[in-house]
């Protein structure tokens, strides 16, 4: 383990300033989990890994305080000058970690990369018009409508250095679906706490402390290694030998063991994620599958068999070892707009699902292939061969096609599936986030508006009320939108929901982190004794 000697630094009067910025006693934190980052462009992929990497490194004008109240980071306070005017202050003296000063050009910038084709986070941006430069330390964001939840949609809106960027030739996001490759994409350079040193595919990343940061550590980590893992069998073994300090998706199966382990500890907490099945609704004719001439899922009853014939409470003893709340809602419990009735699943029913199929035409069922992450979600792979399982007991033969996450995501996003697994988190804590990606008719223009509704559903009335959500302020009122779009999501049964993750992580006695709904560890809270 990596040990810097602070006593001898300390004598250097050039060092002083850096040192005081990193704890005593700085530790290399070793950490594991089954899949790799997608991506260092931090515009790139909406995808929780790869963010909780670019977090470390890249910076946005707000963030999460560590029970999720939002406090500034590169802007250090704002206004609301009218509904559709905020004013943010700029903190100054922050440099970029090749040395370059942070300004206003660079969030100019980075605001208006993100929000244009191929950015993955339009989200982050959605619903700004324009960004106005006022002066080196002051921007402008103007709106097109009121937006209750903005200080939070931004904190993925992370800043890019512009004079970097166009330097490297980065000034477009990376289109990650057509398997582009830029610079931005394998190197980085932010504000952030941490710097990335190295970044091997599938293999390892490794971050150092960035030394002058504007900030302070709380934890004592000045150098992060992590390696991806698929085995499951293989991360608990590293754990237990000692080779790595704390795995955040810990194996269910192997939870009981962990916590009797005397160098141990498993620190708990839910997810604020939910694992769902999408279904194609716009084609004619359904892709890879038997059926010709039309698209079996764009009858609400065939999907409606699928549903009520997924017995989630089996998977949730069986693959889960109850380590999931089986779901009727697309957004968990500590997301905003959640309520229990919603939450509730129709009741199995394998005999009323063979009727709804005989009464769309067919009796006899009919072949689909399901796609499927192998490596993304707790037991994902697992989870998808029982559901086909379910499924073929009314007839619907479901060829599974599993693969790496890195190779899936493209897959998906360019709408080649029929029926496809996903878990979506919710980085605002509201149900705008999850209505606007998931449900939201898809923009043409590749905005943020159904930027994973990858089965296309579209309803003109869910439309209108996500709509109106965006820009209603009225808590009241918008509660009231949000309770009316999921009512008639479930009676289109628009998804096929199947459980919200409880996500314990695993580690060392000696490491003290704190755990995250959104599942992502910060390194800079660590402390290692």
């Amino acid at each position: 383990m990596k040990r810097t000697n602070w006593i001898v630094a300390a004598t250097i009067a050039a060092g002083l300033a850096v040192a005081a910025q990193v704890p005593v006693h700085a530790k290399t934190l070793r950490w594991a989990a089954q899949n790799d980052l997608l991506t260092f462009d931090p515009h790139a992929q909406n995808h929780q890994t790869t963010l909780n990497f670019q977090m470390h490194v890249y910076e946005a004008l707000t963030r999460y305080t560590k029970d999720y109240k939002v406090e500034g980071a590169l802007a250090t306070s704002w206004q609301q000058v009218s509904p559709t005017q905020w004013r943010f202050n700029l903190r100054k003296g922050v440099k970029f970690h090749d040395g370059t000063p942070f300004t206003a050009d660079d969030v100019v910038f980075s605001y208006n990369r993100a929000a244009v084709a191929p950015s993955n986070l339009t989200s982050a941006v959605t619903g700004i018009k324009e960004v106005k430069k006022i002066d080196d330390f002051t921007v402008d964001l103007i709106l097109a409508g009121p937006n209750p939840v903005l200080l939070r949609q931004i904190i993925e809106a992370r800043i890019m250095s512009k004079a970097w960027a166009e330097k490297n030739k980065s000034e477009k996001s990376q289109d990650f679906k057509a398997k582009e490759e830029t610079f931005a994409a394998r190197n980085a350079n932010g504000t952030g706490p941490y710097m990335l040193k190295t970044w091997q595919a599938d293999v390892k990343i490794e971050l150092t402390a960035n030394k002058n940061w504007w900030d302070k550590m709380e934890g004592n980590v000045d150098e992060v290694i992590f390696t991806p893992v698929k085995s499951d069998g293989t991360r608990v073994s590293a754990l237990l030998s000692g080779d790595v300090d704390i795995i955040t998706d810990p194996p269910p199966q192997d939870i009981a063991r962990l916590r009797q382990t005397p160098a141990l500890k498993v620190l708990d907490g839910g997810e604020n994620r939910t694992i769902f099945f999408g279904m194609d609704q716009s084609r004619d004719e359904l892709l890879y599958s038997s059926v010709k001439g039309k698209n079996p899922l764009k009858d609400r009853r065939v999907r409606l068999a699928l549903h009520q014939s997924i017995d989630a409470e089996a998977i949730k003893r069986t693959f889960m070892r109850g380590l999931s709340i089986p779901a009727g809602m697309m957004i968990a419990p500590q997301v905003h707009g959640w309520t229990a009735e919603m939450d509730k699943r129709p009741p199995v029913d394998v005999d009323g699902a063979k009727k709804l199929l005989a009464d769309a035409g067919y009796p006899n069922g009919f072949e689909v292939t399901l796609d499927c992450p192998n490596n993304r979600y707790v037991n994902d792979e697992e989870i998808c061969q029982a559901v086909a399982s379910m499924w073929a007991k009314i007839g619907v033969k479901a060829k599974l096609n599993a693969m790496p996450f890195a190779t899936y995501i493209p897959k998906i996003l360019k709408y080649d599936t029929s029926i496809y697994m996903l878990g979506w988190g919710v980085s605002t804590f509201d149900a705008l986030y999850s209505l606007q990606a998931l449900q939201r008719s898809v923009d043409p223009k590749g905005g943020a508006d159904g930027s994973y509704n990858l089965g296309k559903y579209s309803n003109p009335q869910v439309d209108a009320l996500i709509d109106g959500i965006k820009v209603e302020t009225d808590v009241g009122k918008r509660d009231a939108m949000i309770r009316d779009v999921y009512k008639i999501l479930h009676e289109d049964v628009a998804y096929l929901p199947i459980h919200h993750q409880i996500r314990p992580w695993a580690m060392k006695k000696n490491v003290t982190t704190v755990h995250r709904a959104d599942d992502r560890q910060e390194a800079k809270w660590i402390k290692i004794d």
